[in-house]
């Protein structure tokens, strides 16, 4: 049997968006990540938990073969500023109503429409929003640096306003986030130029090394130390292919060394424990490449953790 810890107030809702995208990934089939997150049961377990769970339904996302993928730098651009412009607006007007929005993915480009809205709700009231920012990958290349032109390469780098200006001004402001409030946890798949990247670029990152020498309690709270440190709050952009694909095989870039189920919840649990979470999203689900729903079911799990599922 499992409990809820309070983590908000009594009255907010979480509203759930779904965004069947993958034209920011090199691999089809993450654009039935958010299906695969709703048949495992997440919409039940955290209505189970005690919360009012709102379907928004899915953000419209064109099927990559009906549109020019454009340069090759970048590729698909134009159809992802355009997806994640609208998932923008859902996630800003999900909280200027008080909710809490609950994004399913999706690839991972998706954080540049979930993050922009976030920091657009806090960026209106003169305050900042820090990040956590939970992947194998650094998600720090610029157009400039990729090597595939995939732009779920991309997106915090995009947030901390390097790259494409068209994504990086979506919005009208840049940066979204600060690197001072930024923490990157659980690298372990680096390009080459992109290590030098995230080194110039200021934020706390966190590698799979730091992970098991420190653990993931040290490590989570220095970071949430640093995601609050003068900030209304923190997002958090849980990429699934940050987990061992032992446990999570259904996700297009596996690699091998993940944080274990138990620290991903671990994690989770932590995030609730500071009832600073302001906004959620789980991204890289590919149903195609998984075992009877196993990583949609991890996912539920650790969304679940993250609003205060309990064992006692």
């Amino acid at each position: 049997m499992t409990t809820r810890s309070k983590v908000f107030d009594s009255g907010a809702s979480l509203r759930v968006v779904g965004v069947p995208m993958d034209l920011g990934a090199g691999r089809r089939g993450v654009d039935m990540g958010p299906s695969a997150i709703r048949i495992a049961g997440v919409g039940d377990a955290l209505r189970a938990l005690g919360y009012d769970v709102i379907d928004d339904g899915d953000v419209a996302v064109p099927a990559p073969e009906t549109r020019d993928p454009g340069s090759t730098s970048a590729r698909y651009l134009d159809p992802i500023y355009h997806v994640c412009d609208r998932l923008r607006l859902r996630v800003r007007r999900g909280l200027d109503q008080g909710d809490v929005p609950v994004v399913l993915g999706g690839d991972h480009s998706i954080a540049i429409g979930t993050v922009s809205g976030a920091s657009e709700h806090f960026h209106e009231k003169g305050e900042q929003l820090g990040l956590i920012w939970v992947d194998a990958h650094g998600d720090m290349n610029t157009p400039d640096s990729s090597p595939s032109g995939n732009i779920h390469g991309m997106p915090l780098a995009t947030l901390l306003g390097i790259g494409s200006r068209r994504l990086v001004e979506m919005g009208g402001f840049s940066p979204k986030i600060r690197p001072e409030h930024t923490c990157l946890i659980g690298i372990r798949d680096i390009d080459q130029s992109e290590r030098e990247i995230i080194r110039a670029s200021g934020v706390h990152a966190y590698t799979m090394r730091d992970v098991d020498e420190r653990g993931i309690r040290d490590i989570m709270t220095e970071a949430f130390g640093f995601a609050t440190d003068g900030t209304a709050g923190f997002h958090v952009s849980f990429d699934l292919d940050s987990m061992d694909p032992r446990d999570v095989p259904g996700t297009g870039t596996p690699v091998k060394g993940g944080l274990s189920w138990r620290e991903a919840n671990l994690l989770m649990e932590m995030v609730s424990d500071t009832g600073a979470m302001r906004s959620l999203e789980v991204t890289e689900l590919n149903p195609v490449l998984d075992v009877r729903n196993q990583s949609g079911e991890i996912a539920v799990d650790v969304i679940c953790s993250a609003f205060g599922k309990r064992i006692l």
